[in-house]
């Protein structure tokens, strides 16, 4: 399977970086094993996901491979291991691989992390420490088909658990990311009164699990079994008021015990959170707009390809004819050109500043 995805993939052409996205269902030390007698010597770096994406459609169970490569691309990649005891120390120790490209006329630094390790917004700032505020960042958490159980990341033929992976793309052409999300406040902000990282554990002075349960008037399974309530909170984010509009919080988890929220990023004590909603109109819309906004960046040259992170929650609110037409969109906008990603549990994305984690958002890479 590995080899004829990568076969296809580079139609017999040397490329300078394979990309993989795969299923946690399948066999992925076989799958590693595979691609290393395909590739060779060519880096190689992926992840699993909670679903595939590529220009034939949305995927599940299956394997999608991206190859990077030709006059002008300069590539570097670096792992990191133990993220989740040293989120910020692991993200800088994978992005010091930038320092390998040198200097090019356009660069992008891309992530892939584990989607269960912690505050991923930690990682993105040990990255900044190393890179600083010019160099883009682009990429996403791994997935595994919504069991919250293990991601694992991939750095040429190992899929690693609790790790970071960094690729630096140095090019003679440009490079533009898109970011949208879709999703909009409902209801009345509440104040988060006790947090811990990315754990919430009081609203409005209440245990944050009964509020969110009663605001959603959510159905009997949510209350007592975790994966009913995963299920549930993917379409029914908080949102965050930044400088730069909303930031969305994908809910993971919830501790039945001491009924407290589990996000995949930080939420903030002492700030105010709104729950969020979309439909199907509402996303369809944000992903025009990243796949136009990263293509715009391109300053007229014509796209390579496009590598699509698109939050599992954002599949939840379209639905399966909703994610065919999404894939539709991003074909569209790709002019027939090469397009991969997949389903994640959290975006990555700056163009400028510090920030640069997301969730339940579309993030689109347009290389030129």
């Amino acid at each position: 399977m590995a080899g004829s995805a990568v076969a296809q993939a580079t139609g017999g052409a040397v490329p300078a970086l394979i990309v993989v996205f795969v299923s946690s269902a399948l066999d992925l030390a076989e799958i590693a094993a595979g691609l290393r007698e395909s590739c060779g010597d060519v880096p190689v770096v992926g992840c699993s996901t909670a679903g595939e994406i590529a220009l034939d459609g949305p995927g599940d169970e299956g394997i999608v491979v991206l190859a990077l490569g030709g006059t002008g691309f300069t590539v570097a990649t670096a792992a990191a291991t133990g993220a989740s005891k040293r989120l910020r120390d692991a993200g800088a120790e994978a992005a010091a691989c930038f320092r390998q490209i040198g200097d090019c006329e356009h660069a992008v630094l891309l992530l892939l992390t584990d989607g269960l390790a912690g505050d991923q917004q930690e990682i993105v700032r040990g990255v900044y420490g190393v890179v600083g505020a010019e160099v883009p960042l682009v990429g996403g958490c791994a997935g595994d088909d919504l069991r919250m159980v293990r991601t694992q990341v991939l750095h040429n033929d190992r899929f690693l658990d609790d790790a970071v992976v960094a690729v630096a793309i140095g090019s003679t052409g440009p490079f533009g990311i898109g970011v949208q999300h879709g999703w909009r406040t409902v209801g009345e902000p509440m104040l988060v009164t006790a947090s811990s990282g990315n754990r919430v554990f009081a609203l409005d002075d209440q245990p944050a699990l009964d509020v969110y349960l009663r605001r959603l008037d959510a159905p009997e399974a949510a209350h007592h079994d975790a994966a009913a309530f995963t299920r549930f909170a993917l379409t029914h984010p908080l949102g965050l008021t930044r400088r730069s509009g909303q930031e969305v919080r994908f809910i993971a988890d919830a501790d039945f015990t001491e009924r407290s929220l589990g996000c995949i990023a930080r939420v903030p004590q002492g700030g105010m959170t709104w729950i969020m909603e979309g439909d199907d109109e509402s996303v369809l819309r944000a992903t025009e707009a990243a796949c136009d906004d990263a293509l715009e960046q391109l300053a007229g040259a014509a796209p390579l390809g496009l590598l699509a992170f698109d939050c599992i929650a954002r599949r939840a609110v379209l639905g399966e004819p909703g994610i065919a037409r999404e894939i539709a969109i991003v074909g569209d906008r790709a002019g027939g050109v090469p397009v991969a990603g997949f389903y994640t549990y959290g975006e990555i994305a700056r163009t400028r500043g510090t920030g640069g984690f997301h969730n339940q958002t579309l993030v689109v890479l347009a290389v030129g």
